[in-house]
């Protein structure tokens, strides 16, 4: 049975067992279909984040995705379709990467990347206070205390962290995220954008020194539609002349 077809699946609650096995199948098929090899616990921990987030969806409507094949194909692996090209990257995959998560949600792709990757250590920024409560049970429950911190603040608010990667996903025109984020960049640090169809309109709306450096196309089993992964760059400010 394919990826897309574990979407049939519906409401039903992921906990129980005749509706586990179709969605492990379904995880362990995506993954295939993004080149990743993830170990059998953290696939079992990834179904678990998969039921703590569509039970807490039912009272604190968390995403406007509820149906369990959806939440795999859509949030899951939607997020962990970036994973290989941090693997891949020889200034973020070699050592144990420090990654900031902005507007997390919930948890996306921050808690993902960190249950699929143990090199990964996160820091989920989300001010909603609903969302802030879902990320800190969710950390618990999966394990993720010694490698997971949530920050219930603006990414403005919070102190300096010195991140390896900033990443986004969904958050906001590349304007207002880049401006949100000059209070945490450091000289190595790297940013990036995940972005569905290819957004020239707010490419266009950068001001320098911001520029796109690449822009990654994104496929994602299960998931119609384009996604795009992108890597922003602030140029150093020239020195005054005189």
């Amino acid at each position: 049975m394919s990826v897309g077809a574990k979407q049939q699946t519906g409401s039903h609650d992921v906990r129980r067992g005749a509706d586990t096995e179709p969605l492990a199948q379904g995880l362990a098929e995506g993954l295939a279909g993004l080149g990743l090899a993830i170990a059998p616990q953290a696939q079992a921990k990834l179904l678990q984040y998969c039921a703590l987030l569509i039970k807490w969806n039912r009272v604190y409507n968390l995403s406007a995705i509820r149906e369990p094949g959806r939440i795999l194909t859509h949030h899951l692996l939607d997020s962990l379709a970036v994973l290989k090209r941090i693997q891949e990257d020889p200034a973020l995959g070699d050592t144990r990467c420090r990654v900031l998560d902005v507007g997390s949600g919930a948890g996306l792709p921050g808690i993902p990347l960190a249950l699929a990757c143990d090199s990964l250590e996160l820091e989920l920024v989300e001010p909603v206070g609903k969302k802030a409560a879902f990320l800190r049970q969710s950390v618990i429950e999966l394990g993720l205390s010694a490698r997971v911190t949530v920050h219930a603040h603006p990414v403005e608010q919070i102190d300096r962290r010195q991140p390896d990667l900033i990443i986004c996903r969904a958050f906001a025109s590349l304007a207002d995220y880049v401006r949100s984020i000059e209070g945490q960049l450091e000289s190595k640090t790297r940013i990036w954008a995940m972005k569905g169809k290819y957004p020239s309109d707010e490419i266009s709306a950068l001001d320098a020194p911001w520029r796109v450096d690449w822009v990654y196309p994104l496929e994602v089993p299960g998931v119609d539609g384009e996604r795009h992964l992108l890597e922003l760059t602030r140029s150093p400010r020239l020195a005054p002349e005189g």
